[in-house]
Parts: C-alpha cells; sequence; structure tokens
C-alpha cells in the first residue's frame, strides 16, 4: 500500500465530524437469544474533512492536498483532534501515561499502543503513526532519553531499546499520534456558490490498515 508521510491540514481537519466504527455480525436465535461476534479485532475510524472547509482558500487547500495523493490511491496521516494523545487531552504527553510492555531481558523492541479503560474491560489499540517530538519513553519509572536509550520509528511506531529492558521491568510511554488514513471518494464536489451560502462539500476519509 501507498503511504505518504505527509499530514492533512490540521486546520482543515478542526472541526471535522468523525470517530470509531465496528462491525458487528449478530444472529437472533428462533429462542430470542441473540449470538455477536465480529470479523474486526480493531475499529476502523471515518471522518468528514469538508466539515472543517470555513473559506475559498480552504477548498483550493483541500483540492490540492486531495490532487497531490491521486484521489484515494495514496494514504496520509489524519489529526484526530477528539483523540490524538496518549493521555488526557487537557495534558501533555508524559512517559507515564501508557503501559506498552514489560521486559523480558531480551526483547529490545516494543510497538506503542493506547489502552482504553471502561470499568475492568480493556482495548489496546496499536498507534503506529506518532508525531515526530512527542514520544516519550520510560522505563521502571524512570524517563531515557531518545538516541541514548532508545529510537522511534515514525512510520511504524516501534520502539526500540539499546539494551533490552530486564524481566519484569515496565516499560511505558506518552506521545501525540495521527491516523494512518485515505480519501473515501475519487471526486470532489465544489460549488462557489453554494459554499458561500454556508454548504461544505462532503470529503469521507477512512482509516486504513497500515
Amino acid at each position: 500500500m501507498s503511504f505518504h508521510e505527509v499530514r492533512f491540514p490540521a486546520n482543515l481537519s478542526f472541526g471535522s465530524v468523525g470517530g470509531p466504527e465496528r462491525r458487528t455480525e449478530v444472529v437472533t436465535l428462533a429462542n430470542g437469544f441473540e449470538e455477536r461476534n465480529t470479523p474486526w479485532e480493531h475499529s476502523r475510524r471515518r471522518y468528514d474533512a469538508g466539515i472543517g472547509m470555513r473559506s475559498l482558500d480552504d477548498v483550493e487547500t483541500l483540492i490540492a492536498f486531495f490532487e497531490a495523493r491521486r484521489g484515494q490511491l495514496h494514504a496520509f496521516r489524519w489529526k484526530d483532534w477528539s483523540d490524538y494523545k496518549s493521555g488526557a487531552p487537557s495534558a501533555d504527553p508524559a512517559y507515564t501515561d501508557q503501559i506498552i510492555a514489560w521486559g523480558d531481558g531480551e526483547t529490545t523492541a516494543f510497538p506503542l499502543i493506547k489502552t482504553y479503560r471502561s470499568g475492568v474491560h480493556t482495548y489496546d489499540r496499536p498507534i503506529q503513526k506518532p508525531v515526530e517530538g512527542t514520544v516519550h519513553i520510560g522505563l521502571k519509572g524512570d524517563p531515557q532519553i531518545e538516541g541514548t536509550h532508545f529510537t522511534v520509528d515514525h512510520e511504524t511506531g516501534i520502539v526500540t531499546f539499546s539494551t533490552a529492558p530486564e524481566t519484569g521491568a515496565e516499560v511505558t510511554a506518552g506521545y501525540e499520534f495521527d491516523v494512518p488514513v485515505r480519501f473515501d471518494t475519487d471526486s470532489i464536489h465544489t460549488s462557489v456558490a453554494s459554499f458561500r451560502a454556508g454548504e461544505a462539500p462532503n470529503v469521507p476519509v477512512v482509516e486504513v490498515r497500515v
């Protein structure tokens, strides 16, 4: 899959509408009970990039970005303003935000994850597009130094330590991240008259697996 490591203009994605989507197969039995199953381990997010258009200059920027991606052909980064940090939206990322692994004395590379909790239930979301310069890593409660103790692949979300964390050592992380997406259309319809009347173009964007 072709992926462009470029972010959709964040000022245009601000105000967009979207969020996670799940796929659940529901079978109702003869006795009224249900059997539910899902073929998806991870959710998929959808957005409308047209909602954030506020001027004709914004529309021009959108069209330029769309054309450079060749429509649906090339995927790209998207900032989901409702969920782009490892911790609380009001706080800066900290190395204590997320537990991403436990050392075993041999493994040096660990993928970034974000854990969503509700009561005793959790969901671990893979984070594959961290934002460069925002990743903070901790080991056994101590902050680590990027370039000395670890490196980050910002295209895959893999953190690699220079020395394998010892068995039982808690590996933590804090970061900002983008969502890998593509346009879910090969056409954009705009009208100067309708836009001045307050109508924004419909530009669907959908998350992709990378």
